[in-house]
């Protein structure tokens, strides 16, 4: 290999890092793989550290930017990520919000002209691995600035030309269930939530399942770095075994490969290492 194995993961807000991609940041790091996390937007669209939502009246959006990304950076240095890079645009909030509607919103900047940033960073760091959401912002999640980030990625990476290979974020619907069920076992209160049979991604997509056990920790610690969004973090909330369970084990869909690679992996680099 002629350059440097580099892992570059893009989400969409300060946090998002942590839950699906905390672990192989941390275990990628540990291996001595470079890593890359892109975050998109600045987080204008989260609580504020007086539990206002945005909307509210004395609700600060420059203020919640300011402490989410410097919560975002104490996540970084937990998990040890190498590099930190921002696109730098506005949070467009949830699906029907109004700040969807604001001109800046990530969402409705054109794509080719985030694109064209975020292929500047790759062709910078040379990711052989990019990871990403998929088509619905992750396991169906609809949320616009992930959907954003996904169209923005695979156009980035298509661009570019230099991913190797591209994963998309998976939540495997046999693994979801078994978490739901050992959470309503344990009296976890989910707020009303019920997922549908169909609710995250069919086991069949799964081709990459990455054991990061050695990293839950580092994963939980990050998760509560992010202070300011506690409360819309119930996985935090969850008991012990519930956490290791949930936590333990990272799962992708992989769409794109340049190498030879088994169908079903426990590495991202799989295929690309010179042993």
């Amino acid at each position: 290999m002629d350059r440097q194995l580099t892992l570059m993961v893009v989400h969409a807000h300060p946090d998002d890092e942590c839950l699906s991609t905390g672990g192989i940041l941390a275990h990628y790091t540990a291996e001595g793989v470079r890593t890359v996390l892109v975050t998109c937007t600045n987080g204008e669209q989260g609580d504020d550290q007086d539990g206002r939502k945005p909307g509210d009246p004395g609700h600060d959006d420059a203020a919640v930017a300011e402490r989410r990304l410097a919560e975002l950076r104490e996540s970084v240095a937990i998990l040890g990520i190498d590099h930190l890079e921002l696109l730098g645009y506005r949070d467009s909030g949830m699906e029907g919000w109004e700040g969807n509607g604001h001109a800046d919103a990530f969402a409705n900047v054109p794509v080719e002209t985030a694109a064209a940033k975020l292929a500047a960073l790759m062709e910078h760091y040379r990711p052989q691995v990019v990871v990403t959401y998929d088509e619905t912002g992750g396991g169906g999640y609809g949320h616009p600035d992930h959907v954003q980030t996904h169209r923005v990625t695979v156009a980035a990476t298509e661009s570019s030309g230099v991913p190797d290979k591209l994963y998309y974020t998976a939540m495997p619907r046999t693994a979801m269930k078994r978490m739901f069920e050992m959470m309503v076992e344990h009296g976890v209160d989910l707020g009303g939530f019920e997922p549908s049979d169909d609710f995250g991604t069919p086991d069949e997509r799964v081709t990459t399942v990455v054991d990061v056990a050695p990293y839950v920790e580092h994963k939980l610690k990050a998760l509560k770095a992010h202070e300011s969004q506690g409360e819309n973090i119930f996985l935090l909330r969850m008991p012990d075994d519930v956490q290791q369970t949930a936590f333990s084990h990272e799962a992708f869909e992989r769409v794109l490969s340049k190498v030879d690679a088994p169908a079903h992996e426990e590495d991202l680099f799989a295929g690309l290492r010179d042993d």
